[in-house]
């Protein structure tokens, strides 16, 4: 006799595939959350989400310098946009999501990305 699997057992993995790997949430959770207190409207001349002129001079700069700038804070923006609670792997996968959504093609980064990337931003934060 089969047994149906029920619905739910089938969301949950789909919800698995969608998470970046140094995640627990995915880059358009934290953006929805935290990000688009600001990047929505371009509160203090943060870059529009979807803006892709704005973006496209970040994009062309590269994801070595925009995770570490958001790890570490830029401007008027705090470092982990004021959530220190969240994973390295979770801001970055909201600045590929922001990226990707103004014109870039980045993809899920590796462990040794997350890495370079603290130690980049954590030589920002002694400066």
């Amino acid at each position: 006799m089969r047994h149906p699997l029920p619905a739910a057992s089938l969301i949950l993995p789909a919800f698995l595939l969608t998470v970046p790997a140094h995640a627990t949430q995915s880059g358009e959770a934290v953006y929805q959350s935290v990000c688009s207190q600001c990047h929505a409207q371009g509160t203090d001349n943060a870059p529009v989400f979807g803006d892709r002129k704005r973006w496209g001079k970040l994009v062309r700069e590269g994801l070595n310098d925009l995770v570490p700038a958001a790890l570490a804070g830029i401007r008027k923006m705090p470092a982990k946009g004021g959530k220190p609670e969240l994973s390295d792997g979770e801001v970055a996968a909201a600045v590929i999501y922001m990226a990707n959504a103004g014109g870039g093609k980045f993809a899920e980064p590796s462990a040794d990305d997350l890495a370079r990337w603290r130690q980049k931003a954590d030589r920002r934060i002694k400066k």
